[in-house]
């Protein structure tokens, strides 16, 4: 169940696997806005109302890597989930160094998910 208000903004250049997580974040009551790249999230600004960044690490230019590090440069405290489908020690090392609030394998239990955005929410 949602806590509070807010938007989670969903990056996953996956067009599948982006309409996936944004109705299961739907379906549990969160708002989402959802974007094709990170390129595409910084171009329209965060919205004001965003609380929470679900973000694939592989994406077309910018990684969801660079975007934690990125999004810091500019001031934004944004809790950030990395999700993957090519899971490594390395990269589950990087994402903790970056600052993500959570680091999710692909494929991941939609419980995994839902309890990584209402953690990262509090």
């Amino acid at each position: 169940m949602a806590i509070g208000g807010g938007r989670v903004l969903v990056i996953e250049d996956d067009e599948g696997m982006r309409e996936a997580i944004e109705s299961l974040l739907n379906a549990a009551g969160y708002a989402t806005s959802s974007y094709a790249s990170a390129e595409a999230l910084i171009a329209a600004g965060t919205p004001e109302d965003a609380r929470c960044i679900v973000s694939d690490i592989r994406l077309p230019a910018i990684s969801g890597l660079e975007l934690i590090t990125e999004l810091r440069a500019r001031g934004a405290r944004l809790p950030v989930i990395l999700v993957t489908g090519h899971d490594s020690p390395a990269l589950r090392g990087e994402a903790g160094r970056r600052g993500a609030a959570a680091y999710l394998p692909k494929p991941f239990a939609r419980s995994e998910l839902l309890a990584a955005v209402e953690s990262a929410m509090r």
